[in-house]
């Protein structure tokens, strides 16, 4: 009897300590589930979350990217209008300056740029809106120098002795051969900058040979890159370690002020520059921290709810009670931290989306402007010509010649007026005003606009036609806009050939082939030929918009525009556009 008393004291106890063996394999099972789990979530999140930063620093990039470039595009053309003004021309060739200064101060608003400047033969500033600048010399500056030494507008950055850089075009005042003075245009770059300061990344600007010319910082600007980043250091071993945990599982791309950053680097077509920004992962770290936080928490909660029916009755149920009690308020706390931080992360991102959507708008406007400006130049040009050539008859009494003149003329001022009305119409649907169009009279037409550039240059024209009439479904004016602009290249590209000669040749067959070839240097870029505001000329002779409107022309006809260069040297350019036919039975126009 004293042995089975034995035997029954002793069970309890055998069944505790199997009971604390799977105790405690179950609480060692949860803490590795734990931990496989945090790890796991903090590798794929901390991947998505530095993707979806890395995203939106792209797009703040190319936003600010684009910026700088509109706003060096808007100013370029600024020297060119203000050196042909006929109130500075008469204030140079007089020397009187007196209103020189407020026509200026009244121009440099609608502008926008930082400055305007006004200077005689001699370097001496005689007109500015900057009236501390006024009387100043300037003949050893390079943007005077360098606008004496060329036609064109010319673009100069030098770093002042204050502190950043000055962005400045300048272009001579030409009048009969005659230099009368320099033009110069200040570009304000700088707010870019002040923009960029509410911001928390870092961002850069270099040029062409590596030197930091705008920044966020200011004490950046004037080094080169891996000299303005050289301060990677952090003070004590405590700081490195932390350092190392906050950025655990991220891969910096360079180090700003010893903490690991995200580096992207975009171009910016102009001068070779590069726009750089440094985004911080701790953005990443607290959102992915955020979502482990809840995760631990979870785990605690069933860590907690493990003890409570394992220990369910020990005498401390009510503490375990109160403890989990705090700990939800806690996670409650943190859950309505991370609702209203995402709430902040979606309105930052609407306001970005809207920032970025009113800059689209402004790129439209700035190239429907230069759209204008190119597709007029061409009448203005030949209107010009006509207007010489009519004084000259009336001076030599030959008045029925002088009116042929003023016909073209008129024929040029309808033209100018539908073009302006193409324009109006480039949002509505095309082929509303198609009909059938003669090419062999739109070429005949776009020759006689061309006729005064033509007589300017000894260039030989040859014309194949086919012995029928070729007809094709379109607009009669833009079908001649893309034959001038063709017109036009071709001349350009043969400046520096010794014999200039064009080939028009135009065939039929299961559809109308317009080809217009020259011998001139050929085409480097093809990929990039028909992209708006590519252009191989030099400042002042082009922005590069004829092509890309004559490529969007032919698309509207149905047809399109190729390039290519030619085996014996030169280029071709080819339209393709459907035939014109009219069934003879049934009287319907058909394609």
């Amino acid at each position: 009897m004293a042995l089975q008393d034995t035997s029954l004291s002793d069970r309890p106890q055998r069944d505790r300590g199997a009971m604390s063996w799977r105790v405690r394999a179950l609480l060692l099972l949860l803490f590795a589930l734990a931990g496989v789990t945090i790890w796991i979530t903090n590798l794929i999140l901390t991947e998505r979350f530095t993707e979806t930063t890395r995203n939106r620093a792209e797009v703040r990039l190319t936003l600010y990217s684009a910026n700088i470039l509109s706003e060096l595009q808007r100013n370029a053309i600024v020297p060119q209008l203000l050196a042909r003004d006929p109130t500075l021309i008469s204030a140079l060739n007089a020397a009187d300056y007196s209103q020189t200064t407020q026509r200026l101060i009244s121009f440099v608003d609608e502008i926008g740029a930082a400055s305007l400047m006004l200077m005689d033969i001699d370097g001496r500033a005689v007109a500015t809106t900057n009236r501390e600048e006024l009387g100043s010399t300037h003949r050893t500056k390079a943007y005077f120098v360098d606008a004496l030494r060329s036609n064109d507008t010319v673009f100069t950055s030098e770093e002042r002795e204050e502190g950043g850089f000055a962005f400045r075009y300048s272009r001579s005042v030409l009048v009969g051969g005659e230099r009368l003075g320099v033009v110069v245009v200040e570009v304000d770059l700088q707010k870019f900058e002040r923009s960029w300061a509410g911001i928390s990344d870092a961002v850069l600007v270099t040029n062409s040979e590596g030197t930091i010319i705008l920044a966020t910082e200011p004490r950046w600007r004037g080094q080169a890159e891996v000299a303005a980043l050289s301060d990677t250091s952090v003070p004590t071993a405590l700081q490195r370690a932390l350092q190392a945990t906050a950025d655990w599982n991220t891969t910096p791309d360079a180090y700003l002020s010893g903490r690991g950053v995200m580096r992207l680097e975009a171009r910016i077509p102009f001068r070779g520059w590069r726009l750089a920004s440094f985004t911080s992962f701790e953005s990443v770290r607290e959102r992915v921290n955020g979502v482990l936080a809840l995760e631990i928490m979870a785990f605690a909660i069933l860590l907690a709810l493990a003890f409570y029916f394992l220990n369910r009755k020990s005498a401390s149920l009510a503490r375990v009670f109160q403890l989990e009690s705090a700990e939800l308020r806690a996670l409650n706390a943190r859950l309505q931290q991370e609702i209203a931080e995402r709430q902040r992360v979606q309105a930052d991102l609407k306001s970005a989306e809207q920032t970025l959507a009113q800059s689209s708008k402004l790129a439209a406007l700035g190239e429907m402007s230069a759209a204008v400006s190119h597709e007029l130049n061409q009448p203005l040009a030949a209107m010009k010509t006509y207007l010489a050539g009519a004084k000259l008859l009336l001076q030599r009494k030959r008045s029925e010649e002088a009116l042929s003149s003023f016909a073209r003329i008129d024929d040029l001022i309808e033209r100018m007026g539908a073009i302006t009305r193409q324009l109006k119409s480039y949002a509505r649907k095309a082929g509303d005003s198609f009909e059938p169009v003669n090419c062999e009279e739109a070429i005949n037409s776009a020759l006689a606009i061309m006729e005064p550039q033509l007589k300017s240059r000894t260039v030989q024209i040859t014309k194949t036609m086919p012995p029928m009439d070729v007809l094709v479904m379109a607009d009669r004016l833009r079908l001649e806009q893309v034959i001038i602009n063709l017109l036009r290249n071709a001349l350009d590209a043969t400046r520096s050939s010794d014999d200039p000669a064009l080939d028009i040749l135009l065939t039929v067959g299961d559809e109308v082939l317009l080809a217009v070839r020259d011998n001139g240097t050929g085409i480097e870029n093809l990929d990039d030929l028909f992209e708006p505001f590519y252009t191989t000329k030099q400042p002042g002779d082009g922005v590069g918009l004829g092509l890309a409107i004559s490529s969007g022309i032919v698309g509207d006809l149905g047809g399109r525009l190729t390039a290519r260069n030619a085996a014996n040297g030169g280029a071709v350019f080819e339209v393709r556009l459907p035939i014109y036919r009219e069934d003879a039975d049934s009287g319907v126009a058909a394609q």
